[in-house]
């Protein structure tokens, strides 16, 4: 008698279609959403770190970092903390889920007829508030140490959108150590490995002309180089159109790896 009902889920599952996944990921992004906002400290850390990084770069590493031109650097460096502060709030994404799933909340989720990746698009989607803070908190405290766009505000949106794409892009590959790893501080240790060398192996705090030839010409192909790089051009002026194609092709290249591998390892923590 017990098979049947999980028949009958399995057969309305493999029925559900592109639209009604979109409807449930989007529902479960709610249910995230109102998360936060009943629990605000959850938002802390992408408040603090992007002020501490942002201070500690200009007024301790500012004027040996830029030769005494603090406003030029000041234009360098906001974009590439942008870059680096989003990346870093990323990492939460899998932390949390792994923490969900020994609630057994994920159980309750197989148990009802929606779309089996929609819990983790949910999640996905509703860390959109956390890397909005994080921005949010990063443009009014440039502002008020003197940076200021030099572009109109379509151009200034795009930055921030693309910044946001780019974070949800890389947050599935925190989704799927935390599918894959028992433990949310491994999980954080290992996002952490991954980011540090692909933040200072780039352009986000230095420009490439002063680069080492090998360190040039991976940072040339860093990730967070060629995001760096565009929203730079898109809050500072200049080209955006080679580094955007690399950064594009970054995102959907993540997705198309790290998606497929994190609904595997969701789905065989279900087995």
């Amino acid at each position: 008698m017990s098979t049947q009902p999980l028949g009958g889920h399995a057969e309305l599952s493999s029925r559900i279609g592109l639209a009604q996944t979109a409807r449930h990921s989007f529902a479960l992004a709610g249910r995230g959403v109102t998360k936060f906002m009943k629990s605000p400290i959850q938002l802390v850390d992408v408040i603090l770190t992007p002020i501490i990084s942002l201070l500690m770069f200009i007024y301790l590493f500012g004027d040996a970092m830029s030769g005494g031109d603090t406003d030029g650097y000041l234009r360098l460096v906001v974009p590439g903390v942008m870059v680096m502060a989003v990346f870093q709030a990323s990492v939460g994404i899998g932390a949390s889920l792994c923490a969900d799933a020994s609630t057994g909340i994920f159980d309750r989720f197989r148990s009802m007829p929606i779309a089996r990746s929609s819990p983790l698009i949910g999640a996905v989607l509703a860390d959109i508030v956390r890397y909005v803070v994080c921005l949010a908190t990063l443009v009014v405290l440039a502002l008020i140490m003197g940076y200021r766009v030099e572009t109109g505000p379509v151009a200034s949106l795009a930055a921030l959108t693309l910044l946001v794409g780019f974070a949800l892009s890389f947050s599935w590959i925190s989704v799927y150590l935390g599918m894959l790893i028992k433990n949310p501080t491994s999980v954080q240790g290992l996002m952490t490995i991954l980011i540090l060398p692909l933040t200072f192996a780039s352009n986000v705090f230095i420009p490439r002309d002063g680069m080492a030839d090998w360190l040039r010409a991976w940072s040339d192909v860093n990730p967070v180089s060629l995001v760096a790089e565009t929203v730079r051009g898109l809050l500072n002026g200049g080209p955006v159109a080679d580094s955007l194609f690399g950064t594009f092709a970054w995102m959907v290249g993540v997705i198309v790896v790290f998606f497929p591998l994190a609904m595997h390892a969701y789905r065989k923590n279900a087995a």
